[in-house]
């Protein structure tokens, strides 16, 4: 199963792709979707409807996994990363293909066991689990965190899926 992960933005949003194996998980990209900061909103949402359609037909991936809203106080700020999340979900059923959203403190909890972890522990966690591939490439990416964040995105509905927890626990009470 492919998995893409999604850390919304209007700027800059995060994209992570992993394939979920049997007690395994292995990345298959990851990066940034950036919008030129001087763009009118609609150019922005044209802009990030490309680019996310193009990865979404170049992987194909079976879920489209993207992390819910959250904001506390700036209300501008939310409803452009709505107008811009609300794009990205069109972009996702465009081509047919399974949305879930998983709220930031679910993502937390499941990649790192602490649901107030920081950027820094996500970080490191996501180094830890998915390896060689993410920590030889995340010193070359700018704004790394938005990019780590998305794996973990991908990462929570990995290990919420029924395939990878069956493997797993199958493997731990082989005789």
């Amino acid at each position: 199963m492919i998995i893409l992960g999604i850390d919304p933005g209007t700027a800059t949003t995060g994209f992570g792709l992993i394939s979920v194996e049997p007690k395994n998980f292995d990345v298959i990209n990851f990066g940034l979707i950036e919008t030129d900061k001087d763009g009118s909103p609609g150019a922005r949402l044209v802009d990030i409807h490309k680019q996310i359609s193009m990865i979404l037909t170049k992987y194909k991936p079976d879920i489209f996994a993207i992390e819910k809203l959250f904001f506390a106080t700036n209300a501008k700020t939310a409803i452009r990363v709505g107008q811009a999340q609300g794009v990205m979900l069109y972009s996702a059923a465009e081509q047919n293909i399974h949305v879930v959203e998983y709220a930031p403190g679910t993502i937390k909890k499941v990649v790192t066991g602490n649901g107030r972890a920081d950027k820094k522990m996500i970080q490191y966690y996501v180094r830890k689990l998915l390896g060689p591939k993410v920590r030889s490439r995340a010193h070359k990416k700018t704004h790394f965190d938005n990019a780590a964040d998305a794996l973990a995105v991908a990462l929570c509905h990995g290990f919420h899926s029924d395939d990878f927890v069956h493997d797993t626990l199958t493997s731990l009470f082989e005789v």
